[in-house]
């Protein structure tokens, strides 16, 4: 199988079931939690140009719910990269990388491609 990066939460149930089942399926997985291990500006940037900022961000979390009005107002791509750079759990995830393709959240279209 392929080698992928997944960015995650340790704590999150779609992450966990994502993670394992990627590994039972055979692919090498470099695991990458967003909340210890960071986003790098350079990867935050490639995963919003492959799924875009409306997608990535995660207006559903308990964080962007915690956030001051102001924060929220007028939201483009370089805010929204902004916000997630300083609260990564804003990231909807997992994100999974590899083969040339980036999927968000553990959905169904996720699974196909990806098992």
């Amino acid at each position: 199988m392929s080698s992928l990066t997944v960015y995650h939460l340790k704590n999150c149930d779609s992450c966990r079931k994502a993670l394992k089942a990627l590994s039972a399926a055979g692919h090498a997985v470099k695991a990458i939690d967003v909340r210890v291990d960071g986003v790098s500006p350079d990867a935050l940037a490639a995963i919003e140009k492959a799924v875009g900022w409306e997608a990535l961000l995660n207006t559903r979390s308990t964080t962007w719910r915690g956030l001051d009005a102001n924060e929220k107002e007028g939201v483009d791509s370089p805010r929204a990269l902004s916000l997630i750079a300083k609260f990564p759990t804003l990231m909807k995830r997992p994100v999974i990388i590899g083969d040339g393709k980036t999927t968000l959240g553990w959905t169904k279209t996720a699974q196909d491609i990806w098992l």
